[in-house]
């Protein structure tokens, strides 16, 4: 195959690559039917008595309390990492802040949406077939058992909540806070009227606050469904949480996650049904609409100490919570790459303290591990480009023939004489460089998902590594070294094809306006280290000289043995 049709197929890959990551997607259209916004009441996640019972509208009258608080109010967890608010009224989960994360404003991230219909069931609401019994459940003034609880340094922090009325009709809520995991909890349900019922656990919205920012789509898409089942990942995108509401199996992990955070219950392979749908409402301004994912879980049995995970996609964060969970984070399929990249930077940041100087770093390091086959590569393109006059004159002389023409066969040979005689090897121009391509698209890959990034500054007016450039002039500069690159670059190409090569720093330059910095970041570091070497091996090599073509009898000479020509050797017989 002829260097510039893989060289084309190389560019043509990274071109339809780039377009997939960074191209936003279109934005789901509202559906009307889940969660219109002139209504306060949610619709059925699936059709299912407990589902349908949770948001049952009359409200029924409920037998004397028992074992009950005397009013509604707030019980709270607080721990270095994060702060949980629960309320006395249906014992659920009002509030779950990252301490260690923080939002645009500045304040600990909220990851329970808090601008909702009312009506729409909070985290860890309690449903079961019988609509009173589910509305009684919902509404009820739990007693619990502190109103503060904080960690303990040697064991687990308990928040329990208790309600039995006269009816007969018993429920207690059980949150326990491993101190080695701040981001998980153990939970534990038990519902009984007589005998014991299994009860279904709504989480209700997930996560945070739903907007995806203009500009962001990939890097801050919606909430989405996501569960891992028989080995497999598996996301489910906006437009098709419908067609996915009901999910049945033996699960590792499932919820709802977005780009960078997570929600879910790490079922440790029990079977269980998952329930889904979408929820679209106005956002907290009116330019804006917030989508989120609804989910519930239903057991097959009362949940006791099932954990739940509330928090960031930090690979080691997961890892130590359980292993297939790191899989909630999307290394693409380089993965197998991507995780030693990620704890380079790690690694490197822990001397540097700044992410952006590590990902300079890191990029040097990797370049500086590649040099040998770039070096390769470029050499070989010299040799080819020297050579161009000769191939293009003999590919000139059979560019009448069809290719199905048998004497077209004769140009490949010729061809491939011509390359022997040169010593050059057509594809080690492109073989080099194909190798470099996966560690170079598993960095891409690492800094578009790595959490680390987030909110993390660099210099200047770079304030997020996540986030594009506010003034755009990491892309600018970019599409500036992108460009001397390419007209440094020895190529094959004809004059037409190397002005249309011209393009391709513009087109990059325009995919990357809207990509966060760290990635723009190392993508020009990256531009300029190949610049360094372009010149470089120009200067090992010395300048470029090229070949004249030579005329199609001398072209046929060929070296035969006793060192006369094939032509000598004829008139000898």
């Amino acid at each position: 195959m002829e260097k510039r049709v893989l060289l084309a197929v190389v560019l043509s890959f990274i071109v339809l690559y780039g377009y997939q990551v960074l191209f936003v997607p279109p934005k789901p259209a509202q559906q009307p039917q889940t969660a219109p916004q002139t209504s306060k009441a949610v619709p059925p996640a699936a059709e299912s008595p407990s589902s349908q019972s949770a948001v049952s509208t009359p409200k029924p009258e409920a037998a004397e309390p028992v074992l009950s608080d005397t009013a509604e109010r707030d019980v709270i967890f607080e721990s270095d990492a994060v702060r949980a608010v629960f309320s006395t009224r249906g014992g659920v989960l009002k509030s779950w802040q990252l301490k260690k994360y923080f939002d645009a404003g500045g304040r600990p991230l909220e990851i329970i949406p808090q601008h909702v219909p009312d009506g729409t069931p909070k985290p860890f609401t309690l449903t079961v077939a019988d609509a009173d019994v589910s509305a009684t459940l919902g509404s009820a003034l739990y007693k619990p058992g502190a109103t503060e609880v904080h960690p303990q340094p040697n064991g687990a922090a308990t928040v329990v909540f208790d309600y039995k009325d006269a009816s007969g009709l018993a429920a207690r809520k059980e949150f326990e806070f491993p101190a080695s995991q701040p981001y998980v909890f153990l939970f534990s349900a038990t519902v009984s009227r007589g005998d014991a019922i299994v009860p279904d656990v709504e989480f209700g919205p997930a996560l945070g606050t739903g907007i995806v920012a203009s500009g962001g789509g990939t890097y801050n898409p919606p909430p989405q469904p996501i569960f891992y089942r028989d080995g497999k990942v598996t996301r489910v995108s906006a437009t098709k949480i419908q067609d996915n509401a009901v999910q049945d199996g033996v699960f590792g992990f499932a919820g709802a996650d977005d780009h960078y955070f997570l929600s879910a219950t790490v079922a440790g392979g029990q079977p269980l049904q998952v329930r889904y749908r979408p929820l679209v409402v106005p956002g907290p301004t009116p330019e804006q609409t917030a989508h989120f994912v609804d989910w519930s879980v239903r057991y097959s049995a009362s949940p006791a100490k099932t954990r739940f995970f509330l928090g960031p996609k930090d690979f080691d964060v997961l890892a130590a919570v359980d292993r297939d969970l790191v899989r909630a984070i999307d290394f693409g399929m380089f993965a197998w790459i991507v995780v030693p990249l990620l704890r380079a930077l790690k690694w490197v940041n822990v001397y540097v303290g700044n992410y952006g100087w590590s990902i300079i770093i890191l990029t040097v390091l990797i370049n500086l591990a590649m040099f040998p086959l770039r070096h390769k590569s470029v050499v070989s393109m010299r040799r080819m480009q020297e050579i161009q006059p000769e191939v293009k004159a003999i590919q000139d002389r059979y560019a009448k023939l069809s290719m199905t023409d048998p004497a077209r066969q004769k140009m490949n040979v010729e061809l491939m004489n011509l390359y022997r005689e040169r010593g050059v090897n057509p594809a080690s121009g492109c073989v080099p460089m194909l190798l470099t391509l996966p560690v170079l698209f598993a960095f891409y890959s690492m800094l578009s998902v790595a959490i680390e990034l987030r909110g993390a500054p660099f210099v200047g007016w770079i304030k997020d590594l996540s986030v594009h450039d506010p003034l755009y002039i990491t892309p600018i500069v970019m599409g500036i070294t992108q460009f001397v690159q390419t007209k440094m670059t020895p190529t094959t190409a004809d004059p037409m094809q190397q002005r249309m090569m011209l393009f391709m720093p513009l087109i990059m330059m325009t995919m990357f306006v809207w990509a966060p910095s760290g990635l723009v970041l190392y993508w020009t570091v990256s531009n300029i280290w190949a610049i360094g070497q372009q010149a470089f091996t120009n200067r090992l090599i010395g300048r470029s000289q090229k070949r004249t073509a030579r005329p199609p009898a001398e072209r046929r000479v060929k070296s035969v043995g006793g060192g006369k020509s094939e032509g000598a050797a004829k008139e000898r017989k």
